[in-house]
């Protein structure tokens, strides 16, 4: 047994408390693409604007001479003959390329190539074969266009910190910065008279607009504008005349394809009904006809046509792909107990370019890097002779299984991975849960709530909740509200997202209805100075019978720190001290665990039994989005309680989460949500922790103080620790797992965390009087805080609820100070 290290217990004292979390330096994903200048929220940025790879077509480009379509399908360019059907690949690298555009003569296609960490622009000669990059500078490329001329590609860049144009002349190589706007400045398209530009503009407070801009002078007007029209494509007809862009519906049925005057924009006009999604339009070179993408039921992405004068759009068949090299069947079998088993996969060919199989949606991993997949089980693929790769996990609990095998075609090529679990969450009674995600926001496929039983499966998942969440003004997926698939694990329910920006975002599970509104608070055009807290949500959430969960709380670590109380919801003391909190949302892929960690101890010492939980706030229809799940909750609960047994020891606080170290901790005979008894004085632990990636140490924390440390595991380890422990007079314990090497499978949380649910001493919001004070000394202060800046957005609104509401939570906390 590995010696331990013993603290005293001490008094909780401000600095104690202040060194309690973790300082490893880690915190929240922010970015795997260069950052762009202006965007906080970089997710939103590389979900809704970077090229994607998908199964099928996309980025369709008519030839100048209409009788090829250069399209991107698997991270590939292809040319599709559209009098036979026959689509033909023309890149074949490691690279993922996307967004092809024409040459005025037809011979040469500009387009994007994307790394996996960056993106430039490549032009390709057809006859030859031949490629040159021709822009490149450190950051992000898109976009590319070619002038009318021919001599020059227009592009958009970081090059100067945010996206801008830019020009390159294909001779000299020069370039030419066009728009200087801050925020992003995306698909240029020069008029056919050379002298205009238009262009998609898209600002940090979320407002988009089509622009057309004279490129002499400088000048600029607005065609068209709608806040986060995440998807949206502008298309320019050849004639320069009209433009063609998929734009919001308005509210959550979906998008339209609409046609916009270029002199007199006014008011746009459908063309096409019946598309759910329709992706990159783009003009034949007669200007007849637009092509545009769209995903199917099985997330596979098909080629449409839709004449320009409006009416039924018809599909483009595609009656088959030629690779230009031989391709050979590949079946992919996982194995976990030597039987089938559901997985997410990577498989690579020779050159680490994707392979996919026929149908699914692929995702990227922004956190590694990783293009990936469900099977369940058993996979076949199409692929190019050669050596194929293949990377396996399920869920969090095992380590990466590899395999690989040599292609060669009309041969049996089958791969085994075999799965290696380092721990049976189900065995020990602990379900795996998920409580936020969003299955529909902004992206590129139109998702079902069945789409998530692969994953679920490939997660080993036994409960999700996706949040239904506003898109700014559209409320996305609502009509799913009432569907739940509660017979048996997984469980699936649907939950809502209320979104006061200002106070902090709280979500609401369990809830037989909806709150409304969704959204209000200084920020929102509408609803934006009610008289609202919080606390209306959460009350309503509690009638219902539902689980009130504060989400991505906290951003930076030390939030109690000079300078960083503007971390910290503004809602958060007022609603927890009042107790409408039953759960913190204390590990997220887009938070710092360390940092609400800090928030939760603070509570926690205040006496207010605030259970954790975890979600990932993925957007499940991204490319690119991490795996549901791989940010979770583990909850002791009897699958034969259903859904609502679950729920109820959610809220007791019968949980661990974790990014990937696995815990199950017992002081005496309690576990987490449990009460050890007061006396003895010194009591017993015993702690079982295992991941599949390393982890640096696991710690015994007692009222927010580390009393004992121990070394980690190493990946794909296990260890049983055990020792004692002086219990204080009352408050809490609990068990954590810190850091690691950097992240990798299963993982795609930024560092590996586990903390366990508290036990408390003698009963359930039991305190230790110093550390209360402690804790209340700090929440008070956060508190004023809040209150500034309460008075501060409100100034000259009435707000007598809301100030009702703060001066309650004070006289809570003054009371504790005071000793009443």
């Amino acid at each position: 047994m590995t010696p331990s290290v013993r603290r005293p217990i001490v008094p909780m004292t401000l600095a104690v408390l202040a060194l309690g979390g973790p300082t490893d330096g880690h915190g929240q994903w922010t970015n795997r693409y260069p950052k762009v200048a202006g965007f906080t929220h970089h997710v939103y940025l590389e979900g809704y604007e970077l090229p994607l790879v998908t199964i099928g077509p996309i980025d369709p480009a008519p030839s100048p001479d209409g009788r090829r379509i250069a399209i991107a399908s698997r991270g590939w360019l292809w040319l599709l003959e559209l009098e036979s059907g026959q689509a033909t690949r023309l890149t074949a690298g490691a690279g993922m390329d996307s967004r092809p555009a024409w040459s005025p003569d037809g011979a040469e296609l500009a387009f994007v190539r994307d790394d996996g960490r960056e993106t430039s622009i490549v032009v390709r000669n057809l006859a030859r074969g031949t490629e040159r990059v021709v822009a490149s500078d450190p950051g992000i490329e898109l976009d590319p266009t070619f002038a009318p001329d021919g001599r020059s590609v227009f592009y958009s860049s970081a090059a100067a910190g945010d996206l801008d144009v830019w020009r390159v002349d294909l001779n000299s190589g020069a370039k030419t910065r066009i728009t200087e706007h801050a925020g992003l400045e995306l698909k240029p398209q020069v008029h056919p008279d050379g002298k205009r530009l238009i262009y998609l503009g898209k600002r940090a407070a979320g407002q988009n607009e089509i622009r057309i801009r004279h490129l002499e002078t400088g000048e600029e007007r607005v065609l068209l504008a709608a806040p986060i029209a995440s998807m949206a494509r502008p298309s320019l007809s050849p004639d320069g005349r009209l433009l063609a862009v998929n734009w919001p519906a308005g509210d959550a049925s979906g998008w339209e394809l609409r046609l916009l005057g270029v002199e007199q924009p006014g008011p746009t006009v459908l063309l096409t009904e019946g598309a759910r999604l329709p992706l990159t339009p783009a003009w034949s070179a007669d200007g007849s006809s637009l092509f545009f993408a769209e995903a199917t039921s099985r997330e596979t992405m098909g080629l449409w046509r839709a004449p320009a004068r409006g009416g039924p759009a018809t599909p483009v068949a595609i009656g088959g792909w030629n690779y230009q090299a031989p391709t050979a069947r590949v079946t992919i079998q996982t194995l976990l107990a030597g039987k089938p088993a559901a997985a997410r996969l990577s498989v690579t060919d020779g050159n680490g370019h994707p392979l996919l199989p026929a149908e699914g949606q692929p995702r990227f991993d922004g956190q590694t890097g990783t293009v990936f997949f469900y099977s369940g089980g058993i996979t076949e693929l199409e692929v190019p002779a050669g050596t194929v790769s293949v990377r396996a996990v399920q869920g969090l609990a095992t380590s990466v299984a590899t395999a690989a095998v040599e292609a060669r075609p009309g041969s049996p090529n089958v791969v085994t991975a075999t799965l290696e679990p380092v721990w049976d969450a189900r065995a020990k009674g602990w379900m795996a849960g998920e409580h936020h995600f969003h299955l529909n926001y902004g992206g590129p496929y139109r998702l079902d709530p069945d789409d998530l039983f692969p994953m679920a499966a490939g997660e080993a998942m036994d409960v999700l909740t996706p949040l239904l969440a506003n898109l700014h003004t559209r409320f996305e997926d609502q009509p799913l509200w009432r569907w739940q698939s509660l017979a048996a694990p997984p469980f699936l329910a649907f939950g809502q997202e209320v979104r006061a920006h200002f106070f902090g975002h709280v979500a609401v599970i369990g809830s037989a209805e909806l709150h409304w509104p969704w959204i209000w608070g200084p920020g929102y055009e509408v609803f934006g100075r009610d008289d609202r807290p919080n606390r209306d949500a959460l009350a309503f959430g509690r009638a219902q019978g539902g689980v009130n969960m504060y989400v991505h709380p906290v951003s930076r670590a030390n939030p109690f720190a000079d300078g960083n109380l503007g971390t910290i919801p503004n809602g958060f003391v007022a609603d927890a001290v009042q107790g409408l909190i039953d759960v913190i949302e204390l590990a997220c892929l887009w938070s710092d665990e360390s940092g609400t960690a800090d928030l939760w101890y603070r509570a926690l010492n205040f006496g207010m039994p605030i259970a954790p939980s975890a979600g990932t706030d993925v957007m499940n229809n991204f490319y690119r989005t991490m795996a549901v799940g791989t940010t979770r909750v583990y909850v002791k609960s009897d699958p034969a309680l259903g859904y609502r047994g679950y729920l109820d020891a959610l809220k007791a606080g019968r949980s661990f989460v974790t990014t990937g170290p696995l815990l199950d901790f017992v002081v005496g005979s309690a576990g987490p949500g449990d009460v050890v008894p007061r006396s003895p004085r010194r009591v017993a632990w015993r702690l079982e922790v295992a991941s599949a990636n390393a982890v640096d140490r696991v710690e015994i924390v007692v009222n927010g103080a580390v009393v004992e440390s121990r070394p980690g595991v190493a990946a794909g380890g296990r260890a049983s620790l055990t020792g004692t422990i002086a219990l204080p007079v009352g408050g809490w314990i609990a068990a954590r797992a810190v850091g690691g090497a950097t992240t990798q499978w299963p993982a795609m949380d930024s560092y590996g965390y586990g903390h366990t649910a508290p036990i408390w001493i003698g009963e359930r919001g039991s305190t230790e009087p110093s550390a209360r004070r402690a804790a209340a000394t700090d929440l008070i202060r956060t508190l004023e805080f809040a209150e500034r800046n309460v008075r501060a957005q409100y100034s000259g609104f009435p707000m007598p609820r809301i100030e009702a509401h703060y001066r309650r939570a004070r006289e809570i906390l003054d009371a504790a100070l005071s000793g009443r």
